[in-house]
């Protein structure tokens, strides 16, 4: 038996389908990497009680953006932390209240914009193009867990904003986070 990737069931099974699927992209931008990994979040902020909050896992985007855990306390299952969005021009922010959520915006198969997901919600017509291995990646998300993209992705926007506003006051001890 081979080692798991994460102490995350929920993102373990996403890895198992990672390597089941191959080398294609499931969800726009978005790649697991080494669990616990580098995300940037030193030219935050270098202190360790910044650091040792986050747990990153995934590229968000193709151009250098991330996705970590945000250990807003210390809670045992993993998953059900909030999911922070480390972006590569200067947005931290809550992009999820836990990781089925995240799964649920990745289903929409588009990056992450500090608005939200780029034409998700946004009075944008899907246009039927999506990433090679993105309707393996809706069937595997229902048969895992019996999920599907949001209906209304505003609405989960809008549901993170009590997360972010605890993130943003805890983060900002630590780091200038802009206007936000």
């Amino acid at each position: 038996m081979r080692e798991a990737y994460s102490p995350v069931p929920e993102l373990n099974l996403l890895k198992e389908f990672e390597d089941r699927l191959g080398p294609v992209f499931y969800a726009e931008g978005f790649e697991l990497y080494e669990f616990g990994g580098d995300a940037g979040l030193h030219t935050w902020s270098e202190d360790p009680g910044f650091l040792g909050r986050f747990i990153p896992f995934a590229k968000a985007n193709g151009s250098g953006s991330d996705y970590a855990l945000w250990r807003c306390d210390d809670r045992a299952e993993l998953a059900t932390l909030p999911v922070v969005f480390v972006g590569d021009e200067g947005d931290l922010y809550v992009i999820a209240r836990d990781l089925r959520e995240l799964f649920r915006l990745l289903a929409l198969d588009r990056e992450p914009v500090a608005e939200g997901f780029l034409g998700a919600g946004q009075g944008e017509e899907d246009t039927g193009e999506h990433s090679q291995g993105h309707a393996e990646f809706l069937t595997w998300l229902d048969r895992t867990f019996g999920l599907g993209p949001p209906e209304d992705p505003d609405a989960l926007w809008e549901a993170r904003k009590e997360h972010d506003d605890r993130f943003r006051s805890w983060a900002g001890r630590f780091a200038d986070l802009g206007e936000g």
